[in-house]
């Protein structure tokens, strides 16, 4: 019941179309009933000797043009009547189609772009822990698996209970123990298809995960093809895929081989009860127990009731399909979003940071910080250095409410973080990723991304400060060079510093850059900074760099260990006191005199 709930989410806005869908269905199926009962009058009382078998609204009608003998000598009259019939059938079907096809693509539509925007609220850490193969595959394919099954199969099941429930009111009322004979196998037959549905169902799950998987792979291998590349391990990519492949292909050989059974037996159920009906018929029908126009009446329908009973399989089997892409779209629906802040708290934030005793840990339990205490003044610069998972990265992250704090308290211009609209937080606090990521676009349109009505002379004035303006001219298209995917197409510091432009474009009054400028030299990481600073004396700077070089110049150094700030101070103060800083200088001092 939830499911079509989620069902009849998806389908706002479209229902009416689709119920207009399933009256057409029943409307094709009137007159597809009617036909077989045109043809039994015909045969019956006009060409044969049997009473004139016709509703009492018509029988006026007739008697006024003739009555029986005038049908008898215009018999091409009820051949017209059987065409008219089923070109009225044909035009329902056509508009069954074509308006369940709409509501379908609609609805399809409808389920894309709510899953996109989930997607885009979702908690950072969920981003982090997906796997975007299994994204992708649940957005595509798992929408279009539920798209089809709304276009076909489910108005199917409209169309079986309107020939049930309209053939079945006709043959009672012609013959109850033919009825009896024709409907023998349906239970039989409907039993089966249930039966068959929620064994296939549990094979689908396991298909589609397959299938979730092996979209992993490839999305994996595509985006890390030049470290295969490089390494040279195409072969293990190949084999790795190929074990995912043979895994999916031997969960979709099963499923079909439990359709190929599930066809086989069902065709055989419904052959056989149209043998026995119509055995049994032409039988009664010698011994003028029925007339031949009724056998022809209930061979017709045999036909046009057992078949969509056997297709009840395929719906039933689409059905599973469709309740387990339901449940893979769900599991994303359920997953936490940011919430719509309550707090609307925007004020003009001019840039001091302070750190209370704040500790942070993710969700295994292990702390990451602990008790980290600092005071950043507006203009500042601070550094941040210490080893690898020290927690460099989680500190800067908290600014941002990337992930929200469990103890203490962060504090800009005096006001605690928490009470900050997080958009608004975010428009002010600029960061420059470890990892830049760069859109399949222009460079200019990479640049202006986080502040859309930017003019060419901003975007210039922050590839300037970035120090790249001078390489973007020297591409043939210039700013209107196209960056391809993830970048690939410029070298690491070019990446970084379009990075750091498409930041600082933004001109907001906190700026972070998470290990930034490694990929620059450190002529241009120099100039960077410089010009960074000349730009404005009242932006509050974090810089996070394993460089003593870097981090030197700055107003104060964090020196991070475990968690927790093992120093703090100048990089002179630094220096002179024994501790891991010294260290990092010392080594780094060395290795410099060596390779100079």
């Amino acid at each position: 019941m939830q499911k079509i709930r989620l069902l009849l989410h998806f389908m706002k806005g479209n229902k009416l179309i689709y119920i207009g869908g399933i009256v057409a269905v029943g409307l094709a199926i009137m007159f597809a009933v009617i036909t077989p009962l045109v043809l039994r009058v015909t045969i019956d009382s006009i060409i044969g000797n049997h009473p004139l078998d016709i509703p009492e609204q018509l029988r006026p009608i007739i008697h006024s043009l003739g009555g029986k003998s005038m049908l008898a000598q215009k018999l091409w009259l009820c051949g017209l009547l059987i065409v008219i019939f089923t070109m009225m059938r044909g035009l329902f079907l056509y508009l069954k189609g074509r308006w369940s096809a709409m509501a379908a693509e609609a609805t399809a539509k409808n389920m894309r772009e709510q899953l996109y925007d989930h997607l885009q609220h979702l908690h950072y850490d969920a981003h982090v822990k997906a796997k975007t193969g299994d994204l992708i595959q649940r957005c595509t394919s798992d929408v279009d698996t539920i798209r089809v099954f709304l276009a076909t199969q489910f108005i199917e099941i409209g169309r079986a209970i309107f020939m049930l429930v309209f053939a079945l009111n006709i043959m009672i009322s012609l013959d109850l123990s033919m009825t009896f004979v024709c409907m023998a196998a349906v239970p039989v037959i409907f039993g089966f298809a249930f039966w068959f549905f929620i064994i296939v169902k549990k094979t689908f799950r396991k298909v589609d995960e397959a299938e979730a998987i092996m979209s992993t792979v490839l999305q994996e291998n595509m985006t890390g093809v030049r470290v295969v590349r490089a390494f040279g391990r195409q072969r293990y990519e190949i084999d790795k895929f190929d074990i995912k492949n043979s895994t999916h292909r031997d969960s979709v050989y099963r499923l079909i081989r439990l359709m190929s059974w599930y066809w086989s037996i069902s065709d055989f159920l419904c052959m056989a009860q149209s043998g026995v009906v119509l055995i049994l018929g032409v039988y009664w029908a010698s011994k003028g127990r029925i007339s031949l126009g009724t056998l022809v009446v209930f061979t017709s329908y045999a036909r046009m009731l057992l078949w969509p009973i056997r297709q009840l399989g395929q719906i039933l089997t689409d059905m599973g399909k469709t309740f387990v892409a339901l449940d893979r779209i769900e599991e994303i629906l359920n997953q936490p979003v940011e919430t719509a802040e309550q707090n609307e708290y925007k004020p003009m934030i001019k840039g001091e940071v302070t750190f209370r005793n704040v500790s942070f840990a993710y969700e295994s339990g292990k702390s990451v910080l602990r008790n980290i205490s600092f005071k950043v003044k507006r203009g500042q610069t601070i550094a941040i250095l210490g080893p690898t998972g020290c927690g460099k990265t989680s500190l800067v992250h908290l600014l941002v409410r990337l992930y929200d704090y469990q103890k203490g308290s962060i504090l800009i211009d005096g006001v605690e973080l928490k009470k900050f609209n997080k958009k608004w937080l975010r428009k002010n606090v600029g960061i420059v990723l470890q990892e830049p990521f760069l859109f399949s676009k222009t460079i200019k349109e990479n640049i202006r991304l986080s502040k859309l009505e930017a003019k060419e002379a901003e975007i210039f004035e922050a590839a300037r400060i970035a120090f790249m303006h001078d390489a973007i001219l020297d591409f043939e298209k210039g700013y209107e060079t196209l960056v391809g995917e993830r970048g690939v197409t410029l070298s690491g510091g070019q990446k970084q510093r379009i990075a750091i432009a498409r930041t600082i474009i933004n001109n907001c009054p906190i700026l972070i850059f998470d290990d930034s400028l490694s990929a620059v030299d450190l002529e241009t990481d120099l100039a960077i900074r410089k010009a960074l600073k000349e730009r404005s004396q009242h932006v509050t700077t974090f810089i996070i760099s394993h460089r003593i070089t870097t981090v030197s110049e700055a107003d104060h150094i964090l020196v991070l260990d475990e968690g927790k700030i093992v120093q703090s101070g100048t990089h002179d103060e630094l220096i002179r006191q024994m501790g891991l800083y010294q260290r990092i200088w010392a080594l780094q001092n060395s290795l410099e005199k060596e390779l100079a």
